[in-house]
């Protein structure tokens, strides 16, 4: 499972921190504690409700963990009981052998290319200080790799599965490096110890050399090379001097580099450096959308790549010798991801997720013009024939570009009453900010759109990514802002909707997405009735202060750097607590207690802010989560609260 590229976990999100005093004067708060939840002023979940909402719970994904070395089966993380683990498929449909059995979710699968094994991260309680663990197919024994307290990921393997690199903040607890383990013989060092935020990207073919990158925005990769024997790191020329890239990868006979690059494009296109002649080519040149991810078969003669095109995923095959695409079976519209081929290179391994079906793993045949289905993840019993599919609208924003008025793309979800009646709308921002809204499945949204005819707007506004990076700047520094703009720009255009309810809106986000939210009701407070912020900042410089370490410089090159007086003033000026009285509308705030990206204090702050001017706030916290809810029975909760939040608040508010 490859991952240097930072990305906000799209599950259901959860809430952090305990409270301060509340003012005198706020209204009195109704504290529940039970377990490890602590809930306050949310009433007792009707058993109806609960009942409703129990088939859309039992819902559950699949994703690819990789192919077992000798090309037996796969392996894929999926839940059976209250957390994701690693099980086993020997063939498409078969049954699922749960290998790993831990009441913490299994972060990462990287299964060994040559060796009956895989590797695995897991953290406690969500505080994303995953340890990597190896596990033995042949006699399931489990071993920690990594030394139980630093923070590690990114697991990649060798070619001949002798020797793990991986990320980690071993050395100093603030820096990522680069490190290298060998397998036998438990020995490990770092490899890269630059300082930053560093990934692993590919072994050479002999194993002499390590691909590696520094990520220091989602704008400005840098990426290099290791020599393993002298230690020696040369980082490679940038056309332009700054670019972002997507993994580099050998090619199997060590004539060159594939990789993935912006360099003077607006769009992260495949490319490969032939290293005897010195050129670069670019394989993707025709398609005007990123390229997010690519597999090289063991022999080098077929490359799978996928395009992301308006939050679509399109799977494309080379011919690596002539450069030229060759055809493959038609495949479910949706988003695809973790591409890898089988090591006979006959199959293509991926995972296709899509708005009316859960994540599951699939594999292709070209030869055979054939398409696999490997899993079939449960949907609760529901009838998944009548899932909303989204439609892909754009709606004009207060700018321009290109001398025309700029338009913002978003996804709709109609629910079916739409046609016969005005309907309650919940506009959902994604976190980030540099993420994108894909359409994948969502019970919450099906929820809402079926049970309970609301309909569901889920917006890319700027500052997303996928759009190119001219589109990707448009939030940063002074601009952050604008993007809060576009969900104005949303409002207008709702109310030119015939069907949709112009004074029943209300906006549901996580992480940046939460700010967002918070932000919203600052700016547009009269054109609200609710808001749900989860994970989400509510002061940019209390925020920037207390992120753990090893991120704080990431999300400086994003936010602003709060040390310089100017930017702190701008941050301070926007931050929701600040202009926290102009929010008067319902508000539930949730969060993890052990987020180590946004810390459970901005949660605590913006609601002892809010009621402190009077305002009606639901609070919720797990204190076995981090930045995002992944437990079963804390997701089942939290999603039943919101459900009657929204019952409360948007539908008979």
């Amino acid at each position: 499972m490859r991952h240097f590229r930072r990305r906000p976990a799209l599950t259901i999100l959860a809430l952090a921190g305990a409270l301060a005093c509340i003012p005198a004067g706020a209204a009195e708060v109704q504290r529940v504690e039970r377990g490890n939840r602590v809930s306050e002023n949310i009433p007792e979940i009707p058993a109806a409700l609960s009942e409703r909402l129990q088939r859309y719970a039992n819902t559950r994904n699949a994703g690819l963990g990789g192919w077992i070395a000798d090309g037996s089966g796969l392996l894929v993380g999926t839940r059976f009981a209250n957390t994701t683990q690693v099980h086993r498929v020997k063939t498409p449909g078969g049954a699922r052998e749960q290998l790993t059995f831990y009441d913490e979710p299994i972060a990462a699968i990287a299964a060994n290319p040559k060796r009956d094994g895989f590797v695995f991260g897991k953290d406690v309680g969500g505080s994303e200080f995953w340890q990597l663990y190896w596990f033995d197919l042949g006699t399931r024994e489990t071993k920690l790799l990594t030394d139980g307290k630093s923070r590690n990921d990114g697991p990649l393997w060798s070619r001949d599965g002798a020797r793990l690199a991986y990320s980690s903040t071993a050395r100093n607890g603030k820096d990522t490096d680069v490190w290298v383990l060998d397998l036998d013989s438990g020995a490990k060092k770092a490899v890269v110890a630059e300082g930053g935020s560093w990934g692993a990207s590919d072994f050479s073919p002999d194993g002499k050399q390590l691909l590696v990158q520094q990520f220091v925005s989602i704008n400005e990769i840098r990426p290099g090379v290791v020599d393993l024997d002298s230690g020696k790191l040369t980082l490679f020329p940038v056309d332009g001097g700054k670019a972002s890239f997507g993994a580099f990868k050998f090619a199997p006979d060590g004539s060159g580099a594939y990789f993935t690059s912006d360099e003077e494009n607006e769009f992260r296109t495949l490319r490969f450096h032939d290293f005897k002649t010195g050129k670069v080519a670019a394989l993707s040149a025709g398609i005007a959308w990123d390229v997010e991810d690519y597999a090289l078969s063991a022999d080098g003669r077929r490359l799978a790549f996928v395009s992301n095109e308006d939050g679509f995923g399109v799977l494309h095959l080379l011919d690596t010798a002539t450069r030229k695409e060759l055809p493959l079976p038609a495949l479910p519209k949706g988003v695809i991801g973790s591409v890898e081929f089988s090591p006979d290179g006959k199959r293509i391994a991926f995972s296709l997720n899509s708005a009316v079906s859960p994540s599951d793993v699939y594999t292709v045949d070209p030869e055979a013009n054939a398409v696999a289905r490997w899993t079939e993840s449960e949907v609760g019993g529901l009838d998944a024939s009548k899932f909303a599919s989204p439609e892909l609208v754009r709606f004009a924003t207060f700018d321009k570009a290109g001398g025309k008025p700029r338009t913002i793309p978003a996804f709709y979800y109609r629910p079916k009453a739409a046609a016969q009646k005005k309907v309650p709308v919940v506009i959902q921002i994604h976190g980030g900010p540099e993420a994108q809204a894909r359409p994948v499945f969502s019970a919450e949204i099906q929820f809402l759109v079926d049970q309970l005819g609301v309909a569901v707007l889920v917006p890319n506004v700027r500052g997303s990514s996928g759009y190119g990076k001219s589109y990707l700047l448009l939030d940063n520094g002074f601009k952050r802002e604008d993007s809060v703009k576009d969900i104005g720009a949303l409002l207008d255009w709702i109310g030119t909707q015939p069907e949709l309810d112009a004074q029943r809106v209300a906006v549901y986000g996580g992480s940046y997405g939460g700010y967002m939210v918070l932000a919203t009701m600052t700016h547009y407070d009269a054109r609200l009735r609710a808001g749900v912020d989860i994970v989400g900042i509510s002061n940019f410089v209390t925020f920037l202060e207390n992120t753990e370490n090893y991120r704080r410089d990431l999300r400086r090159a994003e936010y602003g750097d709060e040390r310089d007086p100017k930017m702190k003033a701008f941050l301070e000026k926007i931050s929701p607590t600040t202009n926290a009285k102009a929010i008067t509308r319902p508000l539930f705030v949730a969060q993890g207690a052990n987020d180590p990206r946004v810390p459970a204090s901005e949660a605590a702050q913006i609601v002892r802010t809010v009621r402190g001017n009077g305002g009606d706030v639901w609070f919720l916290e797990f204190d076995d989560e981090g930045h995002g809810f992944r437990k079963k029975p804390n997701v089942d909760y939290f999603r039943a609260a919101t459900m009657l939040f929204w019952q409360k608040y948007l539908i008979g508010g």
